[in-house]
């Protein structure tokens, strides 16, 4: 079937207007691609607008600085929408290296729909320009380290200075596609058997080491085409992110609080493991977002108390009974997921890790008093900055005089003076950082 130029350019277009929001405005990635992806019903345009709108956002410092070479003068903040365009235009030529039809006339054509027909010859030029520099353009960006790690200049200096001999490896991985990963429900099946399942659907994968519910797709795939989705067979779930349940020595019996909890892939997972808990109270301060958890835990036939709330302001939700265990994976930076949301980049500012290792703190010192002697609080966040991590742990522990380290001794990660940190694309793991803490007895203290 030929595709028309109108139709083909509707793809840039969505991919423009995506980045242009993200970018001008702060909105999400994941949340304007639902909205604006239902405007497509071809499938195929719709997987190419989003590649754009991902992809755009990966290499978004990248191309910034290569358009900056390009153009004689920035556009105007009422051109932004141009602006937008040259850069996924810029994307598609220079990282995807589409053909000149494909890249540079379907923009040209979004442009055209974009009503601003002063702006065809000048995208059109740029464009072609770059196809013609493309080397000389790489080259005169080199030396700037924003544009050759496409991250944000904080960023970077930031890694340098907590990971000085891993720094360049983060930066790496956080700009390469992220490998599809599910999670086996130990209730339903197990890995060998449902490996056996994806042969037979078509699908190649491998089992991961270290989480032995984990199975890493050579290629994505739509949830639709996983054997039993539907019916709960498996959820999508990072690698680094199946290792949090199985820290908490969970067992039959045990109160549980998921702090945090949605969209509710831990919560799930906690459940396969120990089904026989006494309770499961899972909270997160976002209505919606405990839709979510509630949606996906049916999807597992599994049940949880779900409270939308505050973790941290206890008085609202706490009944007074104590907990076994509590996971809080903490609000923070998302700096190990970059790769997955390319957009974090873009968003990111750097006073917001102060201000989220303030509300870390907050969260652990609220939900402390809730915990039993002898329980177990494990905090989990995907960040990679120790400012959110090792440093929120340790002055922690210097405010509590009942709080004891549980060394986590593993084949994965690397020790800290406080928890364990994994870092982007290890053993083909997202970034996380974990600790586990248990309460002393008052007469231990």
């Amino acid at each position: 079937m030929k595709t028309s130029a109108s139709s083909a350019a509707q793809p840039r277009g969505i991919a423009a207007s995506v980045v242009r929001r993200v970018a001008d405005n702060g909105e999400s990635l994941s949340g304007l691609l639902t909205q604006e992806l239902a405007v497509i019903e071809d499938p195929r345009q719709r997987a190419l607008a989003q590649e754009l709108s991902y992809g755009t956002l990966r290499w978004y410092f990248l191309l910034e600085a290569v358009l900056g070479r390009l153009l004689k003068q920035a556009l105007r903040n009422k051109d932004r929408d141009i602006h937008a365009l040259l850069l996924v235009g810029l994307y598609q030529l220079l990282v995807l290296r589409m053909t000149a039809h494909a890249a540079v006339n379907e923009t040209v054509e979004a442009v055209r729909r974009s009503g601003k027909r002063w702006a065809v010859n000048l995208v059109n030029g740029v464009l072609r320009s770059a196809q013609r520099r493309a080397a000389e353009l790489f080259a005169s960006v080199e030396s700037e380290p924003v544009a050759r790690w496409s991250h944000p200049d904080w960023w970077i200096a930031q890694l340098q200075r907590d990971w000085p001999q891993h720094w360049q490896q983060i930066l790496e991985a956080n700009n390469q596609r992220p490998p599809m990963v599910i999670r086996v429900n130990r209730l339903r099946s197990d890995r060998a058997r449902y490996l056996e399942q994806l042969q037979r659907a078509g699908i190649a994968a491998r089992a991961l080491p270290h989480a032995d519910t984990a199975v890493q797709l050579d290629a994505p795939v739509s949830v639709d085409q996983l054997p039993g989705f539907r019916a709960g067979l498996v959820s999508v779930q990072d690698g680094a992110a199946q290792l949090a349940a199985a820290q908490m020595q969970l067992a039959a019996g045990q109160r549980v609080l998921d702090a945090c909890a949605a969209p509710g892939g831990k919560t799930g997972h906690i459940l396969e493991l120990a089904p026989e808990l006494e309770a499961l109270v899972a909270i997160d301060s976002d209505t919606r977002r405990i839709g979510k958890i509630r949606d996906n835990l049916a999807r597992l036939q599994l049940e949880a108390q779900l409270i939308a709330a505050d973790a941290g302001d206890t008085r609202q939700w706490w009944d007074g009974s104590p907990f076994d265990r509590i996971l809080l994976d903490a609000p923070c930076s998302a700096s190990g997921v970059v790769r997955r949301h390319p957009d974090i980049k873009v968003l990111r500012r750097c006073e917001d890790v102060k201000a989220l290792a303030r509300q870390q703190g907050r969260l652990l010192d609220a939900l402390w008093p809730l915990l039993a002697p002898g329980g177990i609080l494990l905090y989990v966040t995907c960040s990679v900055f120790r400012a959110e991590n090792t440093e929120v742990v340790q002055a922690f522990k210097s405010r509590h005089a009942d709080v004891q380290e549980v060394p986590l001794t593993a084949p994965w990660g690397i020790a800290q003076a406080a928890g364990r940190q994994i870092l982007p694309g290890d053993q083909g793991m997202d970034g996380f950082y974990f600790a586990r803490l248990t309460k002393r007895s008052a007469t231990h203290q």
